[in-house]
């Protein structure tokens, strides 16, 4: 295992997590060091940054997880826009790179956007984050007032809404209040994992159309 972190390269082995001291700058040299790339995954917060090369898992279950939210909106005929990847930031405070976020209430906001001004323009709706290391919160979404953010770690999905300032745990998505979608991402994490994301999918539309399978 080795890592290349410099001024203009910046490489990690998948699986590698690099935490450490940094300013500002430091950040936005790392950020800009990738190119069109998005890999390693970068954060920045209360003066240090955290790299990250994900694992095929990683983009795996992120993958998953907001095909179930597009197959989700779907089934209602709910208009969206969905990003991935995407880096928020707000100059010399945060930089984080949620796996996927969804416009869904706001969804007009960004159709046909390029950029994006984290201080003007409206948050996404619903950011996903797949949870691999204990430094990933949903406070820190809490600067870009993004309405619910979702952790999924181990197979289980926690759910977070933003009242006033802070997050809270939530059993249900205000996007979705009429399912348990625990149950329902368990359901299709199992059968992505015997048949294929492809069947998974296929068969979740069919159960949400009501019909049989």
């Amino acid at each position: 295992m080795y890592a290349v972190i410099s001024r203009d390269k910046t490489e990690l082995p998948p699986g590698t997590l690099v935490r450490m001291p940094a300013t500002w700058n430091d950040y936005c040299i790392l950020r800009d060091s990738r190119g069109d790339g998005s890999i390693p995954r970068i954060k920045y917060r209360n003066g240090e940054v955290l790299l990250m090369s994900p694992l095929p898992r990683h983009g795996c279950e992120a993958h998953l997880l907001a095909r179930i939210v597009e197959t989700l909106l779907d089934s209602k005929a709910r208009n969206y826009e969905a990003f991935t990847p995407i880096t928020m930031d707000i100059p010399e405070e945060r930089g984080i790179e949620p796996d996927y976020c969804f416009y869904i209430d706001n969804w007009q906001a960004v159709v046909g956007r390029d950029r994006i001004d984290w201080q003007v323009d409206p948050p996404p709706d619903l950011a996903i984050e797949i949870d691999v290391t204990t430094y990933t919160a949903a406070e820190d979404y809490a600067p870009y007032n993004v309405p619910e953010v979702w952790l999924f770690k181990d197979g289980e999905l926690k759910i977070y809404s933003l009242q006033e300032a802070s997050y809270q745990q939530q059993s249900l998505s205000r996007y979705f209040p009429e399912t348990n979608l625990s149950t329902l991402i368990n359901q299709v994490f199992q059968v992505a994992s015997q048949q294929g994301t492809g069947i998974a999918i296929r068969e979740l539309r069919r159960q949400l159309a009501g019909e049989p399978d």
